[in-house]
């Protein structure tokens, strides 16, 4: 039963792109909740952190779209809701306070 065509099993590299995936809408999310400028801590690591995530949210929709569509538009992939979550990643970081 390991070569059943009809099983689908993720790949590593795809639960590694939706953890980071997640974790970019978990930045972004928290920075809307809780003001980062109260600890000069939390400041800091929001600084350090803004550019990077911010490149994130351009790369990961492109990268999860060409796998996701590399694997044949599997609905059980996890690029697909990775996708999903960049998008609303994006929307919180459009819509304004």
């Amino acid at each position: 039963m390991q070569n059943d065509p009809h099983t689908f099993k993720n790949t590593v590299q795809s639960k590694i792109l939706f953890l980071i995936s997640t974790l970019v809408f978990l930045y972004w999310l928290l920075t809307r909740i809780i003001n980062v400028y109260d600890s000069a801590l939390v400041g800091a690591i929001f600084e350090f952190l803004w550019l990077p995530m911010l490149a994130m949210l351009f790369v990961l929709p492109i990268l999860s779209w060409a796998f996701f569509w590399k694997e044949r538009f599997n609905v059980k992939s996890l690029y697909l809701y990775s996708v999903f979550i960049v998008i609303a990643a994006i929307i919180i970081v459009v819509i304004p306070r």
